[in-house]
C-alpha cells in the first residue's frame, strides 16, 4: 500500500482546489505535485497566470497569489507494475474532502486534472455542495489534446 506522501498546498484564501489522482512515481521522488518533467502542469499555469515556475518556491507562490490549493483525491492506494498510469491505481482510499473543505471554507470550485480524480472523489464526496469541473488532463500519456486546446481551457476556466 503507498500512502500520499505530502500535504495539500492550500492557504486560508484559497478559491479553487485542483486535484490529481495520486502522485506519479517521479513526483514522491522530486518531493512535490507534477514532477514528471513532460507533464504540462506547471507550464499550462505558466501560461496562464504570467508566472514563472522555476523552483517549487515559485510555484507554490504561483498558488497563494492566485488563491489556488493543489492536493489529490487519492490518500493510499496499491498500484500496480510500478506505472504512474491511473490505470493501474487499485484498492483506492479517498482524502477527507468533507474536513478539508470544512477547514478551507473559502473554496468554491474543485477541478479536477483528469478523470480518474474526478471518479476517486465522486465515489465518496460527490454529494459535497462544492462547484465540480474537469479540466484536460495535463499528462504526457493525454495526447489526444494539444497544449494550446488545453491551455484555452485552462485559461477560460481557473481566470
Amino acid at each position: 500500500m503507498e500512502h500520499h506522501p505530502f500535504k495539500p498546498i492550500i492557504f486560508p484564501d484559497s478559491k479553487i482546489l485542483i486535484l490529481g489522482s495520486f502522485p506519479s512515481l517521479k513526483s514522491f521522488e522530486e518531493g512535490f505535485y507534477y514532477a514528471h518533467p513532460r507533464n504540462q502542469f506547471w507550464p499550462l499555469l505558466a501560461e496562464v497566470f504570467d508566472e514563472d515556475i522555476s523552483s517549487i518556491e515559485k510555484k507554490t507562490a504561483l498558488c497563494k497569489k492566485h488563491h489556488l490549493a493543489l492536493w489529490d483525491s487519492a490518500k493510499s492506494l496499491k498500484r500496480d507494475n510500478k506505472n504512474s498510469s491511473d490505470q493501474n491505481l487499485k484498492e483506492i482510499e479517498a482524502n477527507d474532502f468533507k474536513q478539508l473543505l470544512s477547514e478551507y471554507p473559502s473554496i468554491e470550485t474543485v477541478f479536477f486534472t483528469g478523470k480518474k480524480s474526478e471518479a476517486i472523489f465522486n465515489k465518496a464526496y460527490k454529494d459535497l455542495p462544492v462547484k465540480k469541473a474537469l479540466l484536460p488532463s495535463p499528462s504526457p500519456a493525454y495526447a489526444a489534446m494539444p497544449f494550446e486546446e488545453k491551455l484555452e481551457v485552462y485559461k477560460a476556466l481557473l481566470k
